[in-house]
């Protein structure tokens, strides 16, 4: 697949575009059947299938205060996609600017001058344009103006809930994986560089690697968890706590800690990313570390069971 940073960049190819429009964050059921929907297009009229992300999230530029905290980073995202069949994924940026393009610019000077696209594939509730105020309808209005073809995907359930990326924010936040799972398609996924932590783990038999992760990513609430961790090519089993550490501290930012069962290596400043399978429980106050690491004990005989079982 074709990474393209700015549609300045973009450079015309042999076949017409089919393009996927959205967000995508997360890039749940819901957008990878709008995703599937543009590849098999794309494939039966031998065209390009693409795809348009405004990055940042236009709420950070426009609301920063209100901006949702992201499902996937960016390179996820694009990973998640090339699986998907995706040709080509164009990453333009959003700006001030830009968010006062009306529906009818966006359209000419996007999708007309620049992509000269054959079929738009938007969600039932996409929308584009100053204040949002583009809707799937008015595109298909705009697509009869200018002669290219738009289909709106309906809105994809799971267990009789429209999917969406807030309503996987809400499971995550409440430590429900397998809900999240079921509308992600896939595990949610949190990855960053394993930097030092107070080396405490090591101390109890249980070393640890803390994972520092963007703040901008979206972080499962507080607890212990059962993941496969990934460092280069290599899966490990492990158990996450993700929290403040109250048996040591009174107040504590809230870190990212593994153990990586059968693994004693040095990892320092590597990449490492955690696959979050399912939660263990909550995260708690010990009475002493005797109590901690027989818990402890209990957690990664568990997470190895529940990976087993996957």
């Amino acid at each position: 697949m074709q990474i393209v940073r700015e549609i300045e960049n973009f450079k015309l190819g042999a076949g017409p575009i089919y393009l996927a429009l959205g967000n995508f964050d997360g890039l749940h059921k819901g957008h990878q059947q709008l995703i599937n929907e543009a590849v098999t297009a794309a494939r039966n009229g031998n065209g390009i299938a693409a795809a348009f992300v405004f990055e940042p999230h236009p709420t950070k530029v426009l609301f920063p205060e209100r901006a949702p905290k992201l499902l996937v980073t960016a390179q996820h995202k694009a990973e998640l996609m090339e699986k998907l069949g995706l040709d080509l994924l164009i990453y333009n940026s959003f700006t001030l600017a830009i968010s006062k393009c009306s529906p009818e610019e966006f359209v000419q000077n996007i999708l007309i001058n620049k992509l000269k696209i054959k079929q738009a594939f938007v969600g039932f509730n996409y929308t584009f344009g100053h204040k949002g105020a583009g809707t799937p309808e008015l595109l298909q209005e705009l697509g009869e103006k200018y002669r290219f073809g738009v289909k709106v995907i309906p809105p994809v359930q799971v267990n009789g809930q429209v999917i969406s990326s807030s309503l996987i924010r809400k499971a995550l936040d409440s430590g429900e994986i397998k809900q999240a799972r079921a509308m992600l398609g896939y595990d949610p996924m949190l990855e960053g560089q394993v930097i030092e932590g107070e080396q405490r783990g090591r101390t109890i038999g249980f070393p640890t690697a803390n994972l520092a992760v963007s703040s901008e990513l979206n972080v499962p609430g507080n607890g212990v968890y059962a993941a496969h961790a990934q460092i280069k090519e290599r899966i490990y089993t492990a158990v996450v706590n993700i929290g403040t550490k109250p048996t040591f501290h009174e107040e504590y930012p809230i870190s990212i800690e593994a153990h990586l069962i059968d693994f004693g290596d040095d990892i320092y400043g590597e990449k490492m990313r955690l696959y979050v399978i399912d939660k263990i429980r909550d995260e708690r106050r010990f009475n002493n570390v005797e109590e901690l690491v027989r818990q402890i004990s209990k957690d990664r005989d568990r997470a190895i069971q529940i990976a087993s079982s996957q």
